[in-house]
């Protein structure tokens, strides 16, 4: 029986991640959930799976959880500080599904348990790739890739030697906006952005892919989790979101990763690794499918695609600046105070001005110079939104 925790179960990630437990209770022993407001799923998902305890991120909700929980012997907790003390907990496989910088600490914790973790937070490896990696590498941790487009990469290289890689090419929907008139997207709305065309996905991950934010984190984290040269890195727009990725050796030769687009798939990939299990999954029908259709980005529509290539080639701390100050923007705009195209503006003079007179590049890449990073990023972002003129 395998031991398992899951940060952030309540998200969409994670909510893929409890089904496929759910399917099979007898394999798994749960030691414990976390989530945010939701903590009505919570709860029903930690007794669905006879969970241990658990755990929201949210100090003020502990009362409501514990009432939710009342007589089921179930464990509960509140607070980021009760999300670490999770980490600790001994599990054979830990899920980071937790959304934002908030996932950091949690996975770093576990990683520091020696066990395997299944990353899906993206800005982990984006703020602190090599403290990651170093991390997983003092204490004999695994890192598995739970994104699809790198969990991709990753099953694309099982028996293959690195340094034969010309290429790595990630693919993107294009989100909602991909045939808009571009002059129309400064006036895109809240809802508009919010709605994704393939994929069933959170609010915030959803007007990402819109504004090709998220494309942007993956390529850094393609970087970082691979080692890969940011040059060798591509991005193409594959309406489909059937071919998550494809890999380019120095033969010619290109191994693709086709799928339906399913969470379920990367997700049940890292939970039965190294050994492929039955996911309850579509089957593709290629005849029915008939084609798949590639192309370039455009980098007016998606101006986040080279703010992020920019961040690579400058490394240090300018992922930890980069997603932070996306992640500002993108709260000002679910607020109403930005437009659609702001966000992109925002970001990019937020790394501009860090990298004048912040010493993002030849900062010590340490979990506090990390965190501070964030912070300022932050303030710099709100800087940015007051003069965007």
């Amino acid at each position: 029986m395998k031991s398992v925790t899951i940060f952030g179960a309540t998200g969409s990630v994670g909510q893929s991640a409890v089904d496929l437990i759910a399917r099979h209770p007898d394999d798994y022993d749960v030691v414990g959930l976390t989530g945010g407001q939701n903590i009505t799923q919570l709860a029903a998902d930690a007794v669905r799976l006879n969970a241990k305890v658990a755990v929201t991120c949210h100090a003020h909700l502990f009362n409501d959880l514990n009432d939710l929980l009342a007589g089921t012997g179930i464990e509960v907790a509140a607070g980021d500080a009760a999300i670490a003390e999770l980490a600790k907990r001994p599990a054979d496989w830990t899920l980071s599904a937790i959304i934002g910088a908030a996932g950091l600490v949690p996975g770093l914790t576990a990683l520091a348990q020696g066990k395997t973790l299944a990353l899906a937070n993206k800005e982990s490896l984006v703020t602190a790739g090599p403290l990651l990696m170093d991390t997983a590498r003092q204490h004999g941790a695994t890192i598995l890739p739970v994104d699809s487009e790198h969990s991709a990469v990753f099953q694309a290289l099982v028996g293959e030697d690195i340094a034969a890689v010309e290429r790595v090419i990630i693919t993107a929907s294009g989100g909602a906006f991909r045939d808009w008139p571009i002059a129309d997207l400064a006036n895109a709305s809240l809802a508009e952005a919010s709605s994704h065309p393939n994929w069933d996905m959170g609010q915030r991950i959803t007007i990402d892919s819109a504004s090709m934010f998220n494309k942007g984190m993956e390529l850094i984290e393609t970087k970082e989790f691979f080692g890969i040269n940011p040059a060798m890195i591509e991005v193409l727009v594959h309406r489909e979101s059937l071919v998550h990725a494809l890999v380019g050796f120095t033969d010619g030769a290109l191994m693709a990763h086709v799928g339906p687009p399913d969470m379920r798939h990367a997700i049940g990939y890292a939970l039965h690794w190294p050994d492929r299990g039955n996911l309850p999954v579509e089957r593709l029908d290629l005849a029915k499918i008939g084609k798949l259709s590639f192309e370039n980005p455009d980098p007016v529509r998606f101006p986040a695609l080279q703010i992020a290539s920019d961040v690579m080639e400058m490394g240090g701390l300018s992922g930890a600046a980069f997603n932070a100050a996306k992640e500002r923007a993108l709260d000002l705009f679910i607020a109403g105070q930005i437009g659609f195209l702001d966000m992109a503006r925002i970001v990019s003079r937020v790394i501009d001005k860090m990298s004048a007179s912040d010493g993002l590049q030849n900062a010590q890449i340490s979990l506090d110079n990390i965190l501070e990073i964030d912070a300022l990023a932050r303030v710099r972002a709100d800087e940015a939104m007051k003069n965007l003129g």
